[in-house]
């Protein structure tokens, strides 16, 4: 009787074992078909062969792996002009044009210099959220949200889409961040490309009884304003960085990975103190010449943009 009940136990211990060891099989084969590079279409086989490469070599990484990308320009199309300007143009012209009270003539004063301002400048930044100040959170994503159902869901790149398919599947954790406010572009963002809010940080200024207030919030993410936006907010040096223009030069290099920069330009050459380490080079020239580097293409189609003389 005892060696039958041993023998029972035996039988089940064995069962139990084999079980176990089928499930961890299972969970394993599962998490390695995962973790398998699709190719992007419309980029050619050399870039999708350094990304995949790159991607695989981070398999046996068990911290953190982080992924951070500009917005504008990088995840969706800037031409004529970024969604941040188009959204706040449409709401004033919409909201206050031709009206004569005190806050609908200071709103407008706010888009009328913002068609004249330099679009990098901090004065800028700082118009955009002044403009947005007095609105509730909800009124500001919903006037990106708005804008982006109008203006620029057709604009996502498909190629980002995928590429942050593959970066997901290889268990990164994806990071936006932009110069362009950050309430304006939390949902819309969320929403299209499935990033969560808590990750999609851009220009911010304190929030007060759910109320916007024009007081801004350091570190600007703006040129070497990134690169402290990640270190602030992100807290973890990322693997993998993508971005398209000058501004986006310093947080890019943070990087202890790949870098992507998407459609540079080859034509302005940075000068002086505001091209940094990029100065006397394009933007295509400077990345160019860097290792680690992956220069893609992404269609840039003109939208349905009806800002007059805001300028891009």
């Amino acid at each position: 009787m005892l060696y039958g009940d041993f023998g029972k136990k035996t039988i089940v211990r064995r069962f139990a074992f084999g079980v176990i060891s089928f499930l961890l099989c299972l969970a394993t084969s599962q998490i390695a078909q995962a973790q398998t590079y699709v190719p992007v279409d419309g980029w050619s086989a050399v870039v999708n062969q350094r990304i995949a490469a790159f991607l695989n070599s981070t398999k046996v990484i068990t911290e953190r792996k982080v992924a951070v990308f500009d917005c504008d320009g990088t995840l969706f199309g800037q031409v004529p002009y970024y969604l941040a300007d188009e959204a706040l143009y449409a709401y004033g012209v919409a909201t206050y044009e031709g009206k004569t009270d005190p806050l609908s003539k200071g709103k407008m004063d706010i888009i009328n210099r913002l068609t004249h301002e330099d679009n990098t400048s901090e004065q800028y930044v700082q118009d955009r959220i002044d403009f947005l100040s007095g609105m509730t959170t909800e009124e500001v994503e919903r006037m990106g949200v708005d804008c982006y159902h109008a203006k620029y869901q057709q604009k996502i790149y498909p190629q980002m889409r995928s590429l942050l398919a593959n970066l997901k599947a290889y268990g990164f954790e994806i990071w936006v961040l932009s110069a362009s406010p950050e309430l304006l572009y939390q949902g819309f963002i969320h929403s299209a490309l499935g990033i969560p809010k808590n990750h999609i940080l851009g220009v911010k200024s304190v929030v007060r009884s759910d109320t916007v207030t024009g007081t801004l919030v350091l570190p600007i993410p703006q040129d070497e304003g990134k690169a402290e936006a990640v270190e602030t907010f992100i807290k973890a040096r990322p693997l993998f960085v993508g971005g398209n223009s000058r501004g986006d030069m310093e947080m890019m290099n943070t990087s202890v990975g790949l870098k992507l920069i998407v459609n540079p330009d080859n034509k302005k050459v940075e000068k002086g103190t505001a091209g940094g380490d990029m100065a006397g080079h394009t933007v295509y020239g400077y990345w160019s010449s860097k290792d680690n580097t992956v220069i893609v293409s992404c269609e840039d189609l003109p939208g349905q943009a009806d800002r007059g003389q805001m300028a891009p």
